[in-house]
């Protein structure tokens, strides 16, 4: 089974579209330029091409105003908690 059809409430294009009615943005351009990413990214995003990172999460989240339970509800992300989704190893921090 596909991963993306585990979650049928898991909807990347209902977040997208309520950061347009939020933001009274037009159209996915107008988005991208808000948040600073490419056009490609927010299709990629809108069709199941490219999961919604915490680091877009954080865009959205300073962009639009909304908290980032709002953000999550948006995309059908019920879970109580999260965590990102890999970890950064101490040997890359800068010391």
């Amino acid at each position: 089974m596909n991963k993306r059809n585990t979650n049928a409430s898991y909807d990347p294009a209902r977040l997208l579209d309520a950061l347009l009615h939020h933001l009274h943005l037009d159209n996915d351009t107008a988005l991208s330029r808000r948040l600073n990413v490419a056009n490609q990214v927010i299709f990629s995003i809108r069709h199941g091409h490219l999961p919604v990172a915490a680091s877009m999460l954080l865009w959205m989240q300073e962009a639009s105003g909304l908290s980032m339970r709002e953000l999550r509800l948006f995309l059908g992300d019920r879970r109580a908690t999260w965590r990102p989704a890999y970890a950064i190893r101490r040997s890359y921090c800068k010391r």
